[in-house]
């Protein structure tokens, strides 16, 4: 019997570093647990799975599930459910992590872990929520709906980044949640998603509210409906798929290539350096090893990984540009076609 899983949500906005803060707790788990990690994305392929997976170690006991294709919650949250009930029976874990889409929407998530058949299976712990303080400026996000959704469900703030704040930021970060009633709230300050395990612990503050509160208004459910199924199809014969979708206010583009199409790492970098775009994500077969890259406010990272079945790159922009397509063809290792 599964009973009573520690689980905890890790949410917050585009870019703001919930996978980095994942592959932090990671390294602080107890070389004796098993935990499952559930990982949302807005795009139609899935990416955050190889991104962690690939940093892991085939003995770390680390077993994840992700749900494409925008708000996982939609639908009245089967295919939350459906993933969730895959991804409990074969970890069977000591713990479990949600991190759904930068985009999603975490009352939703919260109200379907708490439906009576998940209650003595679960037992719901901290809402993290992520926020980089500098964004507080920006009307596009503390005008936006999900942005103060992360907020008011939050248990503890994490005020990631500020190795990039100037000297107010931090006010804003403590004002802000003054104006949304939350100034009681823990605040934690920090740079590249870096949080104590121990923060994860005790029982969540926000099950009352979730309790008391109306189902929220699903129409947001027509924007993507149920994942669709570009994450798992097979690749047609040139071993390359490319999708896209939109909601939020947002536009996406993801593409999937086959091992055989191995791609330049000076020109995969160059291009991405090249994109404006608000979110971008990347697991790609170089002709000089296996990449990951992560571009967020202009600023690009690259790091080495273990293993990946297959190149992935999703794009996230209120807009996208035809061109993407065509430019990252031109990315390929013409020695190896």
């Amino acid at each position: 019997m599964i009973a009573a899983v520690p689980t905890n949500i890790i949410t917050g906005f585009l870019g703001v570093g919930k996978t980095s803060t994942i592959l932090d707790l990671l390294a602080q788990k107890p070389k004796h647990e098993r935990w499952a990690i559930l990982i949302n994305e807005f795009g139609e392929v899935g990416i955050d799975g190889s991104l962690v997976q690939g940093f892991l170690k085939e003995d770390q006991q680390v077993f994840i599930k992700e749900v494409p294709g925008g708000c996982m919650c939609c639908a009245a949250g089967l295919p939350m459910q459906i993933a969730l009930n895959q991804l409990l029976a074969r970890a069977k874990p000591h713990r479990l992590l949600i991190e759904p889409t930068g985009l999603g929407h975490p009352i939703e998530v919260l109200e379907t872990l708490d439906q009576p058949h998940y209650r003595d299976v679960l037992h719901i712990q901290k809402t993290i929520t992520l926020i980089d303080a500098r964004k507080l400026s920006d009307p596009r996000y503390t005008n936006h709906a999900t942005f103060n959704q992360q907020i008011d469900i939050a248990d503890i703030v994490v005020g990631n980044k500020q190795d990039l704040y100037q000297e107010s930021d931090h006010q804003a970060l403590l004002d802000y949640l003054s104006t949304r009633n939350h100034a009681h709230l823990p605040v934690i300050f920090t740079d590249n998603g870096r949080l104590n395990i121990d923060r994860l612990s005790g029982a969540s503050d926000q099950l009352n509210m979730v309790k008391n509160r109306r189902k929220h208004d699903h129409s947001h459910d027509d924007a993507h409906g149920y994942p669709q199924l570009a994450d798992n199809v097979a690749l047609p014969e040139n071993g390359r798929l490319s999708v896209k979708n939109q909601g939020e206010g947002f536009e996406s583009i993801g593409w999937r290539f086959s091992p055989v199409n191995v791609f330049s790492r000076q020109a995969i970098i160059t291009w991405i350096k090249s994109i404006r775009a608000t979110r971008l994500k990347a697991v790609v077969i170089t002709s000089e090893g296996i990449f990951g890259y992560n571009l967020a406010d202009d600023k690009l990272t690259e790091k080495e990984l273990n293993d990946t079945l297959e190149s992935r790159i999703e794009l996230i922009h209120n807009q996208l540009d035809e061109q993407w397509d065509q430019q990252l063809l031109d990315c390929l290792d013409d020695t190896f076609s």
